[in-house]
């Protein structure tokens, strides 16, 4: 049951608005002001809040400059409930980061649908959040209206690649976005000897290339299929396009970049400083996070050793020697060229 915050200092319209809300299956937690409202976020975590804005104690804007504050609490969904409804104080509450505002008289269809939107696009926002950039291949279903980001690839030209052909290499210049319409990419980078680091891998429905897109820069890495592959080709301009127009999608672009830099830093501390045998446990652990999609028992997949001993940092006879130690220990086996993951609890314990 989600939990709505609702901070009303007039208690005809608090108790009222309780009502419409607890019958629409809504768990309710009322405050009568500001700060008690502030409290009660803090403790209960509401999935939602609506809140009045002239109150006394604190008003509406000093509750949601607060929580903007709070890194718990700086995302839940904030609809403005005031009886101004002068465009200045509704552009003050957009700027500040309210989601939504519902000027007094409402109907009860008003509130209800207002509330089903934002808590809809915050769960698909979250969705997005924990699963990366391969999370825009989600068109979610709880979502209501259209995602600009995935409508993006629609009516495109269609690109085939076979496998370890080069998408793209480093040092050029981009002038388009890629969407994985079938098959995995991988990228990576080389040294001046030609020995290459796996830093990106990409299944169906990912976006790929869009970060020196956003630079302006070049490629820094090269994207090769590692198996026959098809990708949607989007024009820069339409990209640049959507990101200048809509600032949610530039929101969401700014936390994802956020959270590859993340991925990049840890990548770089297990390759400074884990053993072989955790790097390739962790290079198996992270082709099955991003390719396992069957409910089979044990996860299966065909790699060759050179691109598995590339992703993770070692020579390939390296890798061969801790594969084969992994098989005699049972957990992994290797069945007709793929490798199978037997024992995912002690391959993930070995990174703890």
């Amino acid at each position: 049951m989600k939990k709505i915050l609702l901070i009303e200092d007039n208690a005809d319209i608090r108790e009222n608005t309780c009502e419409i809300l607890e019958l629409a299956g809504y768990k309710v937690i009322p405050a009568e002001n500001g700060k008690i409202g502030l409290e009660q976020a803090l403790k209960a975590g509401p999935d939602l809040i609506i809140c009045d804005i002239m109150m006394p104690v604190l008003d509406g804007y000093g509750v949601l400059h607060v929580l903007q504050k709070n890194e718990n609490l700086q995302h839940v969904p904030f609809i403005f409930l005031s009886a101004k409804s002068e465009r200045p104080d509704m552009r003050r509450g957009m700027e500040m980061g309210a989601d939504d505002y519902i000027t007094k008289p409402f109907t009860e269809t008003e509130l209800l649908s207002a509330i089903e939107s934002r808590l809809k696009k915050a769960e698909w926002t979250q969705q997005i959040l924990a699963s990366g950039m391969e999370g825009w291949s989600q068109i979610s279903e709880n979502y209501s209206g259209k995602d600009p980001l995935m409508a993006l690839k629609e009516d495109r030209n269609i690109n085939k690649y076979k496998k370890k052909q080069v998408i793209y290499s480093e040092g050029n210049h981009p002038s388009r976005l890629f969407f994985v319409l079938k098959g995995k990419v991988k990228t990576f980078k080389s040294n001046e000897d030609g020995k290459e680091l796996t830093i990106g891998l990409y299944k169906e429905g990912d976006f790929l290339g869009y970060i020196p897109l956003i630079e302006n820069e070049t490629y820094k890495e090269t994207a090769e299929a590692l198996e026959e592959t098809e990708l949607a080709i989007i024009p820069r301009t339409d990209f640049e396009e959507l990101l200048h127009q809509n600032k949610d999608v530039s929101v969401r672009m700014i936390r994802l970049l956020a959270q590859n830099i993340t991925e990049k830093e840890n990548q770089l501390i297990g390759l400074a400083y884990n053993s072989l045998r955790k790097r390739v446990a962790e290079a198996l652990m992270t082709l099955m996070k991003k390719y396992h999609t069957t409910n089979n028992e044990h996860f299966s997949i065909h790699i060759s050793r050179e691109d598995l001993a590339n992703i993770a940092a070692t020579a390939t006879e390296s890798l061969i020697r801790t594969l084969s130690d992994f098989r005699s220990e049972k957990l992994i086996d290797v069945r007709n060229g793929d490798i199978v993951i037997l024992n995912e609890k002690k391959l993930k314990d070995m990174l703890n």
